[in-house]
């Protein structure tokens, strides 16, 4: 009886790992790459560009870095013309579906690219979308990579943010 009085969020999907998505909220996700392998830098230029291709029609792109075996965004869904909102499935497949082929033509190669599966975390109100920002953005810096965040090729972050 109780189970049938649970209403379950909007969009909410489930593989191996919960996946919750509201309405104009931001979202911070992560995706790696299949077994953990390192993308060239060509490649990293790649996910960049596929993440930055739907900024401003299907979301509203905040930050992105995409580091040697995953990439962290932090992004907010926009509307589509019917007034829902695009879902994560759709923005996921979009980038990850995208870079996938673009990689794998780059490397003259064929198969999985991507972790089937992302992790996301839905930002709640009283969390400072600015410090997730900077978080993502020292990424690199923490891993080593640069010394300052800014010198990092495979980083964007939005003007706005």
């Amino acid at each position: 009886m109780l189970d049938s009085m649970i209403v379950e969020p909007k969009y909410r999907y489930r593989r191996r790992l919960p996946h919750i998505q509201k309405d104009d909220r931001a979202l911070f996700i992560t995706f790696a790459t299949a077994r953990r392998w390192y993308l060239p830098p060509a490649a990293r230029e790649i996910v960049l560009n596929c993440c930055l291709a739907h900024n401003g029609s299907k979301y509203e792109l905040f930050t992105a870095v995409v580091m040697p075996d995953h990439a962290h965004l932090i992004l907010s869904p926009l509307r589509r013309p019917d007034g829902w909102c695009w879902c994560l499935p759709e923005i996921m497949h979009a980038i990850k579906g995208s870079s996938a082929c673009a990689i794998n033509k780059l490397l003259g190669r064929k198969g999985a690219v991507w972790q089937q599966e992302s992790f996301d975390h839905l930002l709640r109100s009283d969390e400072g979308l600015d410090q997730k920002i900077e978080y993502i953005c020292n990424n690199p810096v923490r891993a080593g990579l640069v010394s300052e965040a800014n010198q990092y090729p495979w980083l964007w972050r939005s003007v706005s943010a």
